[in-house]
């Protein structure tokens, strides 16, 4: 049975599991990028963060990035799980391992891929901070969502 390599899931990341996804005897790099809640954004205080997400279509999207990947460094392997829910500071929000035979296109596709994250995939972020809180309008965090959440009409129904 093949292993999952694209997660999204409202559980602690384990670092470990998702870098043992792209284990391989071709392997001379893994490179793991590790997303957290960082407490100071743009001079505010974060208190905390959470993220919600459209799952069937962000790993359908995570294997969109795979595939680029793969049309510009054949040989790597990647493995992505990211976070859903109420996240504190300093919390895993994303975990994006790469294997590579060399350590330079592990580097190069590794963040290839946060920056693609950021772009494509129908995860959305509000922060609570000191002062109040707001949706980010996209992971790039330059579109302000017009009626204040991510869902037109309000919040999302499960």
């Amino acid at each position: 049975m093949e292993e999952n390599l694209f997660i999204i899931t409202d559980q602690p990341i384990c670092v470990e599991e998702v870098t043992k996804k792209v284990e391989s005897r071709n392997a001379g790099a893994i490179t793991v990028f590790i997303g957290t809640v960082r407490e100071l954004t743009k001079g505010k205080k974060t208190l905390h963060l959470e993220y919600q997400a459209y799952p069937p279509m962000a790993i359908k999207m995570f294997q969109q990035i795979e595939k680029e990947i793969k049309e510009k460094w054949p040989e790597v392997q990647i493995a992505i799980t990211h976070r859903t829910g109420r996240l504190e500071i300093s919390d895993i929000a994303v975990v994006i391992a790469v294997s590579s035979p060399h350590r330079k296109i592990a580097y190069e596709a590794n963040e290839y891929a946060i920056d693609r994250i950021k772009q494509i995939v129908p995860i959305w972020k509000k922060e609570f901070w000191e002062d109040g809180t707001a949706w980010i309008g996209d992971q790039l965090e330059n579109v302000p969502y017009p009626t204040g959440t991510p869902f037109e009409g309000g919040e999302k129904d499960d």
